[in-house]
């Protein structure tokens, strides 16, 4: 595909990562032109594949204005639950959420119904002793030396990925923010997402 200059629109690049192939769709507007790449999909290094497939459809990353990414093999992992071992540290009163559920069922009159099982096991759950009202201000204060014995236990466990949820956080994410802090310190090679971001 030849390359774009000046304003007018660029390539469609998207890409989507299998477990075995990593195929990629380039489509240039300017004259309707749709081709394909596909190459091995790399697990260790997912942006190589995507490098190389972009390479084999004949196109480069500089001509595209838009880039869309498909990630079969992180459905796949979330299916397989062959993902990194994950904690999830959660708002004190709120680990077994995921069990509970809400009163409504799905399925109600199903007597074959089975509840899904939760990303993160039960022994991976850790509650964080504080508290924020709804509008973000402070119920109960973190405890921050917790969420080092928590982080204590997190390493002796092995985790390699730790998930911050805490109750109202779209409202104030300082609580997460810290935790995460306290987390990235105690558990530096481990990869931290907080739910305020998402």
């Amino acid at each position: 595909m030849a390359s774009k200059t000046g304003n007018g629109p660029g390539i469609r690049l998207a890409a989507d990562i299998g477990g075995t192939f990593t195929d990629i769709a380039a489509f240039d507007p300017s004259d309707g032109r749709l081709v394909f790449g596909k190459t091995l999909s790399t697990p260790d290094k997912l942006i190589e594949g995507i490098v190389d497939g972009v390479d084999k459809a004949g196109t480069a990353f500089p001509e595209a204005n838009l880039f869309l990414h498909g990630s079969t093999v992180a459905i796949n992992t979330m299916l397989e639950r062959t993902g990194a071992k994950t904690a999830l540290l959660i708002t004190e009163g709120f680990r077994d959420i995921y069990e509970i559920g809400r009163v409504n069922r799905p399925d109600a009159y199903n007597l074959f119904f089975q509840k899904h099982q939760p990303l993160v096991e039960r022994a991976l759950r850790f509650e964080v002793s504080e508290r924020l009202y709804a509008e973000g201000a402070i119920h109960k204060s973190l405890d921050e030396d917790s969420v080092r014995q928590t982080c204590a236990l997190l390493r002796e466990e092995g985790v390699e990925a730790v998930a911050i949820l805490l109750l109202h956080c779209y409202a104030n994410p300082a609580h997460e923010l810290r935790v995460r802090e306290i987390v990235e310190e105690e558990l530096p090679d481990a990869f931290v997402s907080t739910s305020h971001e998402l």
